[in-house]
């Protein structure tokens, strides 16, 4: 190979090329069509033919070329000839559901003003409905000459080898589905529990699953998977990203894939590699019948969405479409233009204030909704997608337009409230549409559990609904987004078993993952055969699980942590596509992570059988009657109310009353809401306390409904005991004790609303 000229100013310029000469690909005609919708579109034409549209925005080319595939592989291009509002079309006759194809868009090639058109290079349609193949990432499908000698300047060096034998193809696919027997679930956000999953990870060694669906969405659809998810009693999936993705190229040498799927490079497609059904346009409609099969179930499907940036990485990334269509319109370009604007860690950021950015998002999103049937979406680093042109901006254009998009503001939208860049963390401050994940809860419950925590101040905000956070314009506790753990990071078993990470199997070195953990391994590093420690480690995830389950705000499970999964002390398994990242459901033949499922759907039931445990308004810590109950109260051990010094004061211990007779609201009759009032008594020490029930006007008796201590059968206590009782709560253990008073219970169910 050799290169080409010196550009201006001793750049090197010019290209380079190793492909054989061959004759040039057949030419097919093509009829004018229309700029819009964008992407691929089967439709009938004049004269009814049959056939497809193709739009492609491309800003700044010189021309679009259309490349169409057949079954071995040869190429036909259509040069579009139709340029409107910068967007290339025409309608091609005879092209059909099924069809592969993809664009070559000519342009300037001058990486050195951000320039880096490429037309050797087969770029993916952005809004390519389903993708065919797998990315390698060999050096073909670089657009610069990857392995350039000089390599502080190699991505300014053009390859012009052909990538089209080395790059997956676009799908025309055909959307003709009815949803008129399609009943969304529609949970309220103060009802929902959320149920974090891999599509591969959940299903793959189900052993209920037939093998050829095990891995798939038709695996997920599946009866068996289904009977877990409705027995826990979760109300929604959030499914970790099923975006069409690309492996990282540092990942493939060392012989790992990409896992989690947060490396997005097709927003319209599923992820072929989960369809049972052939990736020839099948998996979108087997990705449909999921959705179905999960909606019949009463279950919400919520996508974990990465618009903050593409699989192409930075300048010394692959070139498979964005980056080939308009490079300086797609990303965010550093005032030296050769660079890209890094908010992600991912070496790109989507240029989401430009308006073509802006509507391939939204685009993608109703999509998502109105045609694939999903109920909502959790935002990667949303706070790269919020920023304008620099800083993070709660009236930035992105956030502007969902708030008044008549599909997407009636969705669930969920924001991971930070990004890496300068200002990025923004937790507590997304509009009132949004809920966020609440990153200062899992700290603090982490922290509370392992009795690292000064004072109680911050536990009692976390668990009564971080109003510190979330109650300002009109803002409810379901703004907050509760979790423990979640795909990144530790499993809950692994919290409790490994003091640091070891993420050796990952290939860097251990470096990788974070260094924050807020772990405790109860004596023992990893795995052991000391039967104490083990009952103490299940004991803890019991508190943990408990814990999250009696917080106001909306709950987030992990897949698995309901069954004892671990991944070895990992806590970055983003590339461990393998058992190590999959779900192991032999592990319910383990008596005692058995009884830990149970756990965790008997507190999901109380959940939904208790409004007072799903608040939909803030607690006003006020008394509402001439008794002085108010609707919350914090107790010490010695059955009095915390006191400002109590709260500053190190403790372990600590006693939160939640009344049912002072609920917000009213039922779908009218009627005011009334429950059952409940004391929790969580306790973190780690020997035992004495505490003393509140008497009246708090109880006159109490139940044990839940004793963490006394959970290893999975069976409620049942124990009775009268106000003003002194009883022993167990080193590390939460009591939940429901009051036993007329004044306090729920007059009948109508009052209690449930799922």
């Amino acid at each position: 190979m050799a290169g080409g000229p010196a550009g201006e100013e001793g750049r090197p310029a010019g290209a380079v090329n190793g492909a054989r000469r061959t004759a040039p690909p057949p030419r097919v005609p093509a009829w004018p069509g229309t700029p819009v919708p964008l992407g691929a579109r089967f439709r009938t034409g004049p004269d009814g033919a049959a056939g497809t549209n193709f739009a492609l925005w491309a800003g700044g080319a010189e021309a679009v070329e259309l490349c169409l595939f057949d079954a071995h592989g040869g190429e036909s291009r259509v040069r579009l000839t139709e340029l409107t509002h910068e967007i290339w079309h025409g309608f091609v006759p005879g092209v059909r559901p099924g069809q592969r194809y993809g664009y070559r868009v000519h342009g300037r090639w001058d990486p050195w003003t951000g320039a880096r058109w490429n037309p050797a290079k087969l770029l993916l349609d952005p809004y390519a409905r389903a993708v065919d193949g797998d990315f390698t990432l060999p050096p073909e499908v670089y657009g610069h000459v990857r392995d350039w000698p000089e390599r502080q300047v190699a991505d300014t060096v053009r390859d012009d080898r052909d990538s089209a034998p080395y790059v997956p193809k676009g799908v025309v696919v055909h959307d003709d589905d009815d949803w008129s027997d399609d009943h969304r679930p529609k949970t309220p956000w103060a009802d929902s529990v959320i149920y974090e999953l891999h599509v591969k990870g959940f299903t793959r060694l189900h052993p209920d699953i037939p093998e050829p669906l095990r891995g798939t969405y038709a695996g997920l659809a599946h009866p068996a998977a289904i009977e877990h998810l409705v027995r826990l009693g979760v109300t929604a999936v959030e499914l970790l990203p099923v975006h069409q993705f690309a492996h990282e190229s540092h990942l493939l040498d060392r012989g790992l894939r990409n896992y989690w799927g947060y490396n997005s490079i097709g927003y319209f497609a599923p992820h072929a590699a989960y369809a049972a059904a052939g990736t020839t346009g099948g998996q979108v409609g087997e990705f449909k019948r999921m959705v179905r099969a999960l909606h019949a179930a009463g279950i919400e499907v919520i996508l974990d969405v990465v618009y903050n940036h593409t699989a192409e990485a930075g300048e010394l990334g692959p070139t498979l479409s964005l980056k080939g269509i308009d490079n300086r319109g797609y990303y965010r370009l550093q005032p030296d233009p050769r660079r890209y604007a890094d908010y992600t860690g991912c070496g790109n950021t989507l240029h989401v204030v430009q308006p073509q950015v802006l509507r391939l998002i939204t685009d993608s999103l109703r999509y998502w909704v109105t045609e694939m049937g999903v109920d909502g979406f959790r935002f990667d680093l949303a706070a790269a997608l919020a920023r304008s042109m620099h800083d993070v901006d709660m009236l930035s254009p992105f956030l502007a337009v969902i708030a008044q998009d008549p599909v997407l503001r009636r969705v669930k939208l969920i924001a991971e409230p930070w990004d890496v860049g300068s200002g990025g963390y923004q937790v507590g401050a997304f509009p009132p549409l949004w809920t966020e994940w609440n990153d200062r809860y899992r700290d603090t419950v982490r922290d509370f559990w392992r009795h690292a925590l000064p004072d109680v101040r911050e536990m009692g905000y976390r668990l009564s609904g971080s109003s510190d956070l979330y109650a300002w314009g009109g803002r409810r506790p379901y703004a907050s987004v509760n979790f423990v753990t979640a795909h990144d990071g530790f499993t809950l078993r692994d919290l409790v078993s490994y003091q640091h990470k070891h993420n050796e199997a990952n290939g860097e070195g251990n470096r990788d993952g974070t260094d924050d953990n807020r772990a405790w391994n109860c004596g023992a590093e990893g795995e052991t055969d000391d039967g104490r420690i083990r009952a103490l480690r299940r004991r803890q995830v019991r508190n943990l699980l408990t814990t999250l389950l009696l917080s106001t705000g909306v709950p987030m499970l992990v897949a698995g942590d309901e069954l004892g999964r671990t991944q070895g002390g990992n806590n970055n398994a983003y590339c461990q596509d393998n058992e190590l990242g999959w779900v192991d459901w032999s592990l319910l033949e383990d008596p005692g992570w058995r009884a830990v499922s149970e756990l965790t759907a008997r507190l999901i039931g109380l959940r939904h059988e208790h409004p007072v445990l799903r608040r939909r308004a803030f607690f006003s810590g006020r008394a509402h009657s001439a008794d002085g109950l108010r609707d919350l109260a914090w107790f010490t051990p010695r059955g009095t109310e915390m006191t400002e010094g109590d709260w500053f004061a190190p403790a372990a211990t600590l006693g939160m009353y939640l009344s049912g007779r002072d609920i917000p609201g009213r039922d779908e009759r009218g009627e005011p809401i009334r429950d059952d009032s409940f004391l929790a008594v969580l306790h973190a020490g780690e020997r035992p306390v004495r505490f003393v029930l509140p008497a009246a006007p708090w109880a006159e008796r109490y139940e044990v409904v839940v004793d963490t201590g006394r959970e290893e059968q999975g069976e409620a206590p049942g124990e009775e005991h009268p106000a003003g009782a002194e009883i022993t709560v167990p080193a590390r253990t939460v009591l939940l004790l429901r009051v036993l008073d007329a004044r306090h219970a729920a007059t009948d169910g109508r009052t209690r609303p449930t799922r």
